[in-house]
């Protein structure tokens, strides 16, 4: 009964919370967009459908490219790349980050150092530097290839993060009663420290998934992105390469950089709102 009454105070402090109503509506809508808009249009995102240059009109939403792509039909598509690299690259950096992090902050010792020294390791080398000779050395690059990549040196953060929220865990009176049951390490991390870190569990995941879509743009932009397909990144590069802006053709350059900026920031205030809620300090009254 405790537990179903925490989860309605955090529920009804979380639909009042205006940073959340705001980042889960504009999340959902492109969430939504990503899911029905490929069966709106009956185009490829690669196909010349029209004529170039074309602005917005009613059989073109947002106009064709310079080669006469549909805009609107790469933007749905370009979405779903990067969802699916928000949720796979962001899910596996939370993954590797929770277990280094869980296992380091709770064995210590040897275990600790090892771990804590492997972190440190990744968090020295330049991130972007690595993606960018990773991935210019793979002869094919998918979507799949890429959040891989980019999940496999986006965790140190994490683990740290995880690590220090565990120290301070491990030393309560719950865990040293599991201790002094029997459980095994697995077991109490699993069963004790884990669910008492689910909001901050969840509010690392939010950031892993922003911070993997802008990783998946960056590469993209500079041309180490999928070589196959469309992404947002893709979409970017190819206005900037074909002078869209210098040409007034606002409707191929402004779309994607503006998607991309709405779902970030809609992140942003997904994760500022979850802080108001589970910290009571921070609660609007």
């Amino acid at each position: 009964m405790e537990a179903i009454s925490t989860r309605r105070e955090l529920l009804f402090f979380a639909l009042r919370n205006k940073k959340m109503r705001v980042g889960i509506s504009i999340f959902t809508f492109f969430v939504v967009l990503a899911i029905v808009g490929p069966h709106l249009t009956g185009y490829d995102p690669l196909d010349y459908v029209g004529p170039g240059y074309h602005p917005p009109c009613r059989e073109f939403w947002l106009g064709t490219t310079t080669f006469g792509q549909d805009v609107f039909t790469q933007l749905v598509y370009g979405l779903r790349a990067s969802f699916f690299v928000g949720l796979l690259g962001g899910g596996i950096a939370t993954i590797i980050g929770l277990i280094v992090g869980f296992f380091a902050g709770y064995r210590g010792g040897m275990i600790d150092e090892i771990l804590m020294m492997m972190t440190n390791v990744m968090l020295v080398i330049p991130t972007l530097a690595l993606l960018i000779i990773i991935a210019a050395y793979l002869p094919y690059r998918g979507i799949l290839i890429e959040s891989v990549i980019i999940g496999l040196t986006a965790w140190p953060w994490t683990a740290r993060a995880v690590r220090a929220q565990t120290l301070s865990l491990k030393t309560r009176e719950f865990v040293d009663l599991a201790r002094i049951s029997g459980m095994n390490s697995i077991r109490i991390i699993a069963e004790e420290i884990a669910p008492n870190m689910m909001s901050y569990i969840f509010m690392v995941f939010i950031l892993q998934f922003g911070g993997a879509i802008l990783s998946a743009v960056g590469l993209d932009f500079i041309g180490l992105g999928p070589t196959r397909g469309i992404s947002i990144g893709i979409m970017m590069q190819q206005a900037v390469l074909w002078n869209a802006i210098q040409l007034g053709m606002w409707w191929w350059a402004i779309p994607p950089g503006l998607a991309i900026t709405l779902i970030v920031g809609s992140l942003y205030f997904m994760n500022t709102g979850l802080d108001e809620v589970f910290n009571p300090k921070l609660r609007e009254m």
